[in-house]
């Protein structure tokens, strides 16, 4: 079984049941992350509901990101990342296969309430198939400024539309706001070239849903540097 009805299906038999409730509503339409392993674990990304990808630096969570992206736009649906830091790369994302006609960079010049205000009007705008708001390397205490009425806005905002709503931090920020939450974490890294010229080929990366359901894990290979 393929397509949206084929992920939702397997994602019921993840969690190991038939009447999911999502935050009180039945169980959300889900889309392909880009990484089978994590589809396999998590059932894939849940449309009007927010996902919470958090970690570490270097744990892969922006790998899991870019993946995302060139999955999205490769399906046709126009996209927004809303970048807090001015991070993105897009010399690697190209090379991840992210179609930049199909996607929206919106630079916040390390400004997380201006992310915020972003991607809450990208919402209410409508039109995306997924939005994506990147804090992955803003400030830990700066990211917990955000309150859960802000969180808990954007979750609201978000119910009832085709979006996918992605969030990407070093630690959980939206807590119960979220309806998927997935922890990153380095296994370990492959390298390249002797001890003095050594090159990184590439690291494994685990990744835990933390909620809903029982516990579920899945890894990766990613080639390249986070």
């Amino acid at each position: 079984m393929g397509g949206a009805a084929g992920i939702k299906k397997q994602f019921e038999s993840v969690l190991g049941g038939g009447a999911l409730e999502w935050q009180g509503r039945s169980a959300p339409e889900m889309v392909s992350s880009g990484v089978p392993e994590v589809d396999r674990a998590t059932g894939g990304l849940p449309r009007g509901c927010l996902t919470e990808i958090f970690g570490a630096a270097s744990s892969g969570r922006t790998s899991l990101l870019v993946a995302i992206l060139a999955e999205a736009t490769a399906r046709e649906e126009v996209c927004a990342l809303v970048d807090a830091e001015d991070a993105f790369d897009p010399a690697s994302a190209a090379a991840a296969g992210v179609r930049f006609d199909r996607l929206l960079w919106v630079r916040c010049g390390h400004r997380a309430e201006w992310a915020l205000k972003a991607a809450d009007l990208l919402i209410q705008g409508g039109g995306f198939g997924l939005v994506a708001m990147d804090l992955g390397d803003t400030p830990v205490e700066m990211a917990r400024r955000i309150s859960l009425t802000s969180w808990f806005r954007l979750r609201r905002a978000v119910e009832h539309t085709p979006t996918v709503l992605l969030t990407v931090a070093r630690r959980s920020n939206a807590k119960t706001c979220a309806s998927l939450m997935l922890e990153c974490a380095r296994e370990g890294v492959a390298w390249t070239g002797m001890a003095h010229g050594r090159l990184l080929r590439g690291m494994r990366v685990q990744v835990a849903r933390r909620k809903p359901g029982r516990a579920a894990a899945a890894s990766f290979y990613c080639a390249g540097r986070e």
